[in-house]
């Protein structure tokens, strides 16, 4: 969203303060709820970025059922990282027909979401909308996927055009074999474009709806770098990794639930405490599962307003996990 146009914050919430009080970064910032975002966003980080202990920090306005959220999130020296790859230098490029196709798609799909349809089809281990117009450019992937495999993954690896990455990181989801692609997508999560970031995620949760749903094609997704991400700067990035991981633990892992219980169970828990709540269910139920909790007890525990029931219990398995 373009700052410069300054709608109205509704909702100002935060993430990465461990140390650094919510005062301090209002006072930094010089925003709260009613007034319009910051006029300009780097002005803006560059004072949080002054306050003593922060290393880096990064706004996101977010606009959800009517409402304009604005995220602020720090990176705080000695907490955890999300490292991210240096974007490379290539001149590569995909074809016009695909670069065509896929922006032909973008705007298909806008114009399906201004229309509330929003519905997608992951069964077949990549997207297809609910939506005719939207679904009729995406069934061409596969075929470009199948015919321009390479290019796709030499694009996504080596351009230096963020946008054609996000592109490869899309279109090549849809290749027929989900094994082959994997790997790619995987590489894609640590790139420096959130877009691109963004795209390597959709594809990969399409791919662990089919691995789902079909098991005995053998196909796994390392929960890793989707753990890592919940320490991202990038709302986006925490936002969809939640996601992700939701789905690899639909199924019993306790290896995953005690990895993000390691990595990752602080900044998890301030993403259940977010005043949004279509935004802090997702990892408030990942708090539950964190915790062993039966999925109707935490529901019900959501439903009677008690957040702080599940996440003091995820706590506990986190001090218990310690002492041993």
């Amino acid at each position: 969203m373009a700052f410069a146009q300054a709608p109205r914050i509704d909702t100002l919430d935060f993430y990465g303060l461990r140390k650094t009080t919510e005062t301090q970064v209002r006072q930094a910032v010089g925003v709260k709820e009613g007034a319009p975002l910051p006029a300009s966003k780097g002005d803006a980080e560059e004072r949080l970025d002054q306050i003593p202990g922060v290393v880096e920090s990064h706004l996101e306005a977010v606009y959800d059922a009517g409402k304009m959220v604005l995220y602020i999130g720090l990176e705080e020296r000695g907490a955890p990282h999300f490292d991210l790859r240096e974007a490379p230098e290539g001149d590569m490029r995909l074809p016009e027909t695909i670069s065509n196709e896929y922006r032909s798609f973008v705007e298909a799909s806008a114009a399906a979401s201004r229309a509330h349809i929003t519905a997608e089809d992951l069964t077949q281990g990549h997207a297809r909308s609910a939506d005719p117009a939207t679904r009729l450019i995406q069934d061409r992937f596969p075929l470009f996927a199948t015919d321009h495999l390479a290019e796709l993954r030499d694009v996504l690896r080596n351009s230096s055009d963020e946008d054609q990455r996000a592109i490869a990181a899309y279109v090549i989801g849809y290749a027929p074999n989900k094994l082959d692609v994997i790997n790619d997508l995987q590489y894609a999560l640590k790139d420096a474009d959130a877009g691109v970031r963004i795209n390597a995620t959709r594809s990969l949760v399409a791919i662990e709806v089919l691995a789902k749903l079909e098991p005995k094609q053998g196909i796994r997704i390392s929960p890793t770098w989707f753990i890592e991400m919940l320490n991202s700067l990038s709302w986006s990035d925490r936002n969809r990794a939640v996601g992700a991981l939701q789905i690899l633990t639909d199924q019993p892992a306790p290896g995953v639930l005690d990895q993000i219980r390691d990595r990752a169970l602080p900044s998890l828990i301030e993403m259940a405490r977010w005043k949004t709540l279509a935004h802090a269910l997702p990892p408030y139920l990942l708090l539950g599962r964190i915790a062993g909790l039966p999925d109707d007890a935490v529901k019900e525990a959501w439903t009677r307003g008690d957040r702080e029931w599940v996440i003091s219990q995820a706590t506990a398995m986190m001090g218990k996990r310690k002492s041993k």
